[in-house]
């Protein structure tokens, strides 16, 4: 009975608790819907009286693509929003500079098209000023983002820390060996190492050979960007920087800084740059700014996060995917879309599902036969099936600090039986079929009729991926499988290579595209997302059809107890466990 009451007792809570949480949900949604309304709807300052200088915050660790659910509207606005409005802000006449705060946590594929943004908006004919508080982490992406700005300000006890690039792997194969555990892994080839973390104690000669390469080619385009910059040669920035790092005064000296200020007082000089100007976040003016709403429509297809094969997830707390069948259908709908003139595709993924990728590329293929041309612009990493997605495009954009290609396969598990029954936890089954039914089983290695077809299946798998290479990039097939084998190679070497065909970010693929369907340079252009994205109200309908869905199930376990069957079997098991009455002794004689 206590057990029960326990139970019972927890399940209440539970509702309670689930009640309490949708009730704090719907008032935040309602806070945010109404702020939103006199957000769009209230009269706002008169924009027209005074230039704007808009303010970026890179301090802030920003995603690739708008998040598949942005409830509230918060947080940094995507790469791919911040360089697009960046863009947008260049031909607004309003808009009369920038002032850029940096800071640690950017990629070297961001920075890279940040700086590229930046870059563009100066020639312009505007201004961009950024201000360093402090570069801390080694790495010189943080300030290839700005180096393109006219001035760079830095705090005065600022330390100068980018002195270059550094990647890290745990390794715990040794690990896994000590508690008994077996890493079975099938990888085709030497280079497709991402499972070594599971079977090694460091890199392997060819993973460590590739990784050198692609690392050695971030550090040459981020030198070479700093440089042009910095109006200094690549050998004497290389020069410098390795001498790192530097004391804010020390940077200065050296041409990385312009000048000691506090941030406030950086951004006074942004402001005076331009009398009567005033501040505003590069949030609220994308905000504002909104999307054309006539023009030549190019639709817009985003992915980021793995490979998965069905559907995207919903939900508030929704994972970043590249779901097959959502991906797919977003694909087929803007091809089948007679307004639609172009897509462009922007990926980043490090890979997943080979079944996943092939369904979407399949897809590409289709609005391609269709007469739609497709573009792909890759993020900071498109590799693996990201690649897989890419291949069969029209044309293909990457950074030069994109990561890309790793044209293989990779299968395996890892076997904890043995390790399990050191802690007393054993593994126990019944099987029905063939010997294959088991083969992934975590409780033991494989047998050699499962390895031999996981073996089929893997070299299948990449010679179907190797073949939509060489098909999609117009290249001999033998020059493919010499390029692939999994090895990752970044934006610059791929357009060496004839993997993708320009250097760009988001907004240069955009541009392909507008080329490839042929829209003249006057035309304005509107990317119009697929699939399209919730508005808050149907955001907060999702949410709250979750809640009722988590509601429903409470109610079906409700009334399963109060079955009377069930009803019975908790009667047996309270009298099952209920205490054992023991007679107390009989009292000795005094």
């Amino acid at each position: 009975m206590r057990q029960f009451l326990i139970t019972l007792l927890a399940t209440m809570v539970g509702v309670v608790a689930g009640v309490v949480l949708l009730v704090l949900l719907a008032i935040m949604g309602l806070s945010a819907l109404l702020a939103d309304w006199v957000r769009d709807e209230a009269p706002g300052p008169d924009m027209s009286q005074s230039p704007i200088i808009l303010e970026i915050d890179l301090r802030s660790a920003r995603l690739d693509q708008p998040a598949a659910t942005a409830l509230f509207r918060s947080g940094p606005i995507s790469v791919i929003e911040l360089v697009a409005t960046i863009e947008a802000a260049s031909r607004d006449s309003q808009v009369a500079g920038l002032f850029v705060r940096a800071g640690d946590g950017v990629t070297p594929a961001d920075a890279e098209e940040i700086r590229r943004a930046l870059l563009a908006f100066r020639q312009s004919g505007k201004t961009v000023t950024a201000h360093i508080q402090s570069l801390t982490s080694g790495s010189l992406s943080p300030y290839l983002a700005v180096s393109a700005a006219d001035d760079i300000w830095m705090h005065p006890s600022g330390w100068f820390a980018a002195t270059g690039l550094r990647t890290e792997q745990v390794f715990i194969g040794d690990g896994l060996t000590r508690l008994g555990a077996d890493a079975q892994f099938l990888q085709l080839y030497e280079y497709k190492g991402a499972a070594e973390i599971f079977t090694r104690a460091g890199y392997s000669e060819a993973t460590r050979e590739a990784t050198q390469a692609w690392m050695d080619s971030l550090y040459t385009t981020a030198l070479t960007q700093i440089a042009e910059d910095r109006q200094m040669t690549a050998d004497g920035a290389s020069r410098l920087i390795n001498a790192g790092p530097h004391l804010a005064s020390a940077a200065v000296e050296l041409g990385f800084i312009d000048g000691l200020r506090q941030a406030e007082d950086a951004r006074l000089t942004a402001l005076q740059a331009t009398p009567r100007s005033r501040i505003q976040s590069i949030e609220d003016y994308a905000h504002r700014l909104g999307t054309p709403r006539a023009g030549t429509i190019i639709a817009l297809i985003t992915g980021q996060g793995p490979v998965v094969d069905g559907p995207a997830f919903t939900g508030l707390a929704a994972p970043q995917t590249v779901a097959s069948d959502t991906m797919a259908a977003a694909i087929d709908a803007a091809a089948a879309d007679s307004e639609v003139r172009a897509i462009v595709i922007r990926l980043d993924t490090g890979g997943g599902s080979a079944t996943a990728s092939d369904q979407i590329a399949a897809a590409i293929l289709r609005a391609r036969h269709g007469g739609i041309p497709v573009v792909v612009s890759l993020g900071s990493v498109a590799a693996s099936g990201g690649y897989y997605i890419a291949a069969p495009a029209d044309h293909i954009t990457a950074n030069a600090g994109s990561l890309t290609g790793s044209i293989g396969v990779i299968s395996g598990k890892v076997a904890m039986g043995p390790a399990l029954e050191r802690a007393g936890i054993a593994f126990d089954s019944v099987t029905v079929g063939g010997e294959f039914t088991g083969a992934m089983s975590v409780d033991e290695g494989f047998t050699e009729a499962q390895r031999a077809a996981i073996a089929t299946w893997a070299e299948a798998t990449y010679s179907d991926f190797t073949a939509l290479v060489a098909e999609g990039r117009d290249l001999p097939l033998s020059r493919v499988d010499a390029l692939a084998r999994g090895r990752v190679w970044t934006g610059a070497q791929a357009l060496e290579l004839g993997l993708i065909d320009e250097i760009g970010g988001f907004n240069d693929a955009v541009a392909a595209a507008r080329r490839l369907a042929r829209v003249s340079a006057d035309e304005t252009v509107v990317l119009r997302r697929y699939p399209a994205e919730l508005d808050t109200l149907e955001q907060w309908r999702a949410i709250l059809s979750g809640g009722m869905e988590v509601a429903h199930s409470l109610q079906i376990m409700s009334d399963l107890l109060a079955r009377p069957e069930v009803q019975a079997v908790l009667r047996e098991t309270q009298r099952s466990n209920a205490p054992i009455a023991l007679e107390a002794p009989a009292s000795e004689p005094g």
